[in-house]
């Protein structure tokens, strides 16, 4: 498989639930300005839509979205705890938490990045994600990760989404849980792995 990916992007996840559960990646790096891959390749080409993660599976078939490449490699690995089997309730929570980071967190981050957007516009998505935050730290308060006593893909979503704060400035502080929450996830070898294969500083 080949997981097609920018370091420290949304990418990231898949990239590291792939380390998690053992299996075999080949990584090929996009720049998402010119949407040219290391080798040259127009990205286009592969993914239409323009933007990563994108995996490309053993028999060449293009899967993409983050959520949805995150359960699909859960599902090579069963045994790794990962994803939940399908048709569990345990199944839907992680599907439900997978969709809350994507929707709730991951896009109200995304106008952050932009130095286009006035600071006052900016306000807003911080204050959407300092809502969803105070929701998510109730969570990690009582429990060492989203579904529990156990890491699974929906960890690795958000630790990605969240690691983005020191970026655009999101002050993280007022919620230890979530402090304590990032740390922990970052000493985890598979994401210390996925930090070193993308250039990045755990």
């Amino acid at each position: 498989m080949k997981l097609y990916y920018s370091p420290g992007a949304c990418s990231l996840s898949p990239h590291i639930v792939a380390r998690e559960a053992g299996l075999s990646l080949v990584l090929e790096r996009v720049d998402l300005k010119t949407k040219k891959t290391e080798k040259g390749l127009d990205f286009m080409t592969v993914n239409p839509k323009g933007y990563v993660p994108t995996l490309e599976m053993d028999d060449g078939a293009i899967l993409t979205e983050g959520p949805v490449i995150v359960q699909y490699l859960g599902d090579r690995k069963p045994d790794s705890g990962l994803v939940p089997p399908a048709g569990t309730p345990e199944r839907y929570r992680l599907q439900e938490w997978l969709n809350f980071v994507s929707t709730e967190l991951h896009k109200q981050y995304s106008p952050l990045f932009n130095p286009a957007l006035p600071a006052e516009i900016k306000k807003i998505f911080a204050g959407n994600l300092e809502r969803r935050y105070g929701f998510v730290a109730k969570t990690l308060e009582n429990e060492p990760f989203l579904m529990g006593a156990r890491f699974t893909a929906a960890d690795a979503y958000l630790f990605t989404v969240t690691n983005w704060a020191k970026t655009v400035q999101f002050d993280l502080s007022k919620w230890p849980a979530i402090i304590d929450y990032q740390k922990r996830i970052a000493s985890r070898p598979a994401v210390q792995q996925a930090f070193a294969a993308e250039g990045l500083k755990a």
